[in-house]
């Protein structure tokens, strides 16, 4: 049977690929460091799994609507609200599987065939799949290490004059860079929205609570409240909350864009998890300092890959300001051999960490970035220490 078009254009995640690997190595005995998952090491706090067993207890096991509960719209509505000092209620909230199939109804919902949509590069894997499955094209922007892999103005507004696309999204903090944007260099990219009414922003802050050294997130609805009816946040409860299974996710936007991924939504998976919802709630109850302790720990370990990345060597790493991710840049080792072979790009570089170093990374071909692997520090110090050795052990045989 032949593939549908639409599957053709599309590839299997090299992320999630990498992963299964790397846990298929370490099933046979291998002792392999994984710096490739994209999910928080930490259990889910507590109070959240007893929120899910006793919602299970009290029948909550039915239907709820397809939006998500009531209680729980107007809890993300209110949580926002309070965060970003921003106007939103329950009517601008949608509850979802996961941050992911927010983004996929976006694109659903948004996009006619041929529709056009800007993505920054390095961007999350599944920006480009999503939109293509919608019939849009992606439109890549390659943003270059001297601007720290962001978006510039100047480079936003090209784009926007020669595409006119219907979308533009945003990732920040981003996977796989851990880049974010600053509240000037936000607004700086809203005043250049502004130009161009019928481009919607698609703002992924997923990563939002997980910044470090002082950074603060911002959003670009508290800048510019004006652009409201063309901003749509997608987040969820897997990264601040170690949540990644749970699978829930939301998006807050415009009403009538809201009300269309809704009814989209009813005839996929209708609502999320029931009991997972009422999860949900008591996580958003938690007080920040569930979240802050979580970040205390990341934050060291960022600091430690960093240290022992900065003596390798020939690879070179910019500070990420958020998220649990760095972003090497292995050029350097490009066009050299290993053990007599020649390593001609970053996806046999990461094989070579994987089959020789028993160290899983993942190539920045993955995210669009060719010259660059991505480690993530959601792992034990012990294992960022002992992998990070193995890395510079391989790296330093490369001649």
């Amino acid at each position: 049977m032949s593939k549908t078009p639409r599957m053709k254009r599309i590839s299997s995640s090299i992320t999630l690929a990498i992963d299964a690997k790397a846990k298929e190595m370490k099933a046979a005995g291998v002792d392999i460091v994984g710096f490739g998952a994209g999910e928080p090491d930490f259990n889910t706090p507590q109070p959240i799994i007893d929120a899910a067993k006793l919602a299970l207890e009290q029948g909550l096991t039915k239907y709820t609507a397809v939006g998500g509960t009531l209680a729980l719209r107007e809890a993300i509505a209110a949580n926002h609200k309070h965060r970003h000092a921003v106007d939103c209620s329950a009517q601008n909230v949608i509850v979802s599987v996961g941050g992911k199939q927010v983004l996929y109804n976006l694109a659903m919902v948004l996009l006619e065939p041929g529709d056009r949509v800007l993505i920054p590069c390095p961007y999350w894997v599944s920006y480009p799949p999503q939109v293509e499955l919608a019939d849009g094209v992606p439109i890549i922007l390659p943003c270059s290490e001297e601007d720290r892999f962001l978006l510039t103005p100047e480079r936003l507004e090209a784009a926007l004059d020669e595409h006119q696309p219907r979308m533009l999204i945003l990732n920040s903090p981003s996977n796989p860079t851990g880049q974010a944007y600053h509240r000037h260099e936000l607004a700086a990219l809203c005043e250049v929205l502004r130009a161009h009414p019928t481009t919607i922003l698609v703002w992924d802050a997923i990563y939002e609570h997980l910044v470090y050294d002082g950074f603060k997130h911002s959003e670009p609805l508290s800048i510019a409240p004006d652009l409201r009816d063309r901003i749509v946040t997608v987040n969820g409860f897997s990264k601040a909350y170690a949540m990644t299974g749970w699978r829930l996710g939301y998006g807050i936007g415009p009403k009538p864009i809201i009300d269309d991924m809704i009814k989209l939504q009813g005839h996929c998976t209708s609502n999320a998890t029931t009991f997972v919802q009422a999860a949900g709630l008591a996580a958003l109850a938690l007080p920040q300092t569930s979240i802050d302790e979580m970040v205390a720990v990341f934050a060291k370990r960022r600091q430690r890959m960093l240290s022992l990345l900065a003596d390798i060597p020939g690879l070179r790493c910019l500070p990420p300001p958020g998220a649990f991710y760095t972003f090497p840049n292995v050029q350097a080792f490009l066009g050299k051999r290993f053990q007599g072979e020649l390593i001609e790009d970053d996806l046999q570089l990461a094989g070579v960490l994987l089959e020789k170093a028993a160290v899983a990374v993942v190539p920045g071909s993955a995210f669009g970035a060719p010259g660059f692997i991505r480690l993530s520090y959601a792992t034990s110090m012990e294992q960022i220490e002992k992998g990070v050795q193995r890395i510079a052990e391989a790296l330093a045989q490369f001649e």
